[in-house]
Formats: structure tokens, sequence, C-alpha cells
């Protein structure tokens, strides 16, 4: 049974994205694989690493909570929207917090190389922006993609890390709006 875990990162839980992350939950189910979910906005943490690297943080039972189901999940689902060209400033947070040396990589003793501590799994990543996904892609270089797929996932081992980009969702139509839904929802029934 594939474990599957949704990760939401838009604070608004009115959101176009969180009607995408009920999509791909919907059409997951149908497969009996075994889903959970974190809506980041929801979980009780402080999203600032104070100290840097140089002094670990206590982490929260949030964010202990989190970092189970990232480490049970075979594959993670990240739903976000691009604002400024990055991710929501709660989901930085999330991840400064979470993704630390010991829990999701490891440098190997007086080397620059580490140990990718989610091997194994996958994910996919599907983002919502409000201009042409081509646009976001040549001219300004896909930042917030790259920043999670590239120096986040892939850095801590997850591989391969899949995209889908919706938009631009501030103009769309209601049908254009269900045929995305409605795509998500696929992806969810062939967990990928």
């Amino acid at each position: 049974m594939t474990r599957i875990l949704i990760i939401n990162g838009h604070p608004n839980p009115d959101s176009f994205n969180h009607a995408l992350a009920a999509a791909y939950l919907s059409g997951a189910i149908k497969t009996g694989a075994q889903i959970s979910q974190i809506n980041i906005a929801a979980l009780q943490f402080n999203p600032n690493l104070t100290y840097g690297y140089t002094k670990r943080m206590e982490l929260e039972p949030d964010l202990l909570d989190s970092l189970a189901k990232i480490k049970a999940a075979d594959h993670l689902v990240w739903i976000h929207p691009v604002w400024w060209g990055g991710m929501p400033a709660i989901m930085k947070g999330f991840i400064d917090r979470l993704f630390l040396p010991g829990l999701t990589y490891q440098y190997r003793e007086n080397s620059i190389l580490w140990d990718k501590l989610l091997k194994g799994k996958t994910a996919r990543i599907i983002t919502t922006m409000d201009q042409p996904a081509w646009y976001y892609r040549f001219i300004y270089g896909n930042p917030s993609i790259r920043q999670l797929k590239k120096s986040t996932l892939e850095f801590c081992g997850v591989k391969p890390v899949k995209l889908s980009t919706i938009g631009i969702v501030k103009t769309a139509s209601l049908k254009q709006r269900q045929q995305w839904l409605n795509k998500v929802h696929l992806l969810g029934q062939q967990q990928k």
C-alpha cells in the first residue's frame, strides 16, 4: 500500500490550493492508499530558524508530528502558490525548521558530501500562479520550483520530483478551475 502525504503550503483555508489538495485527496482515496495531510498554516510552530544552524531549536509537537509523517510517506505532494517568485513565508519557515541536518540529510564528517536521509521517496509539486507557466520558467527561471525540487527535496534524496503548474489562476473561469481540479483528481488516482 502506497503511503501518500499531502502538504498544503497556502495559508488561506478558502484558497484554490485547498480545493486542489481536496481534489488530489479524493482521487488518491479511490486507490486504497494510506493518506495523511499537513496543512502548514494550521500548525503551531515558530517559522523562524532563530539561530540559523549554530544552535538547534527544540521542535514543537506539530513539527515532530510532521517529520514523522514525512518519514513514513512514500510519496510527498506539495501544493503551494507562487508569491513574488517564491513560496509563502509559512511554507519556507516550515522547511527551514524541519529540513535539518540529522533529520532529512546529514553531512559526512570532514567532508563536503552528505547522506540523503529521505531516499526512496518520490514527490509531486503542484503550484499555482498568476502568470503563464512558460513566462515563470523562461523569464524568471522557476525560482520557487527549483528551490523546493533541487535545493530541498532532491538534496535530501527525494527523487523523482514531478511538477504540475496551474495558472493563470486569477483570470481563470469556473470551467477552467474545474478542469484543473479534475486533472489533480486524476493525479491522485494515479498516485503521481
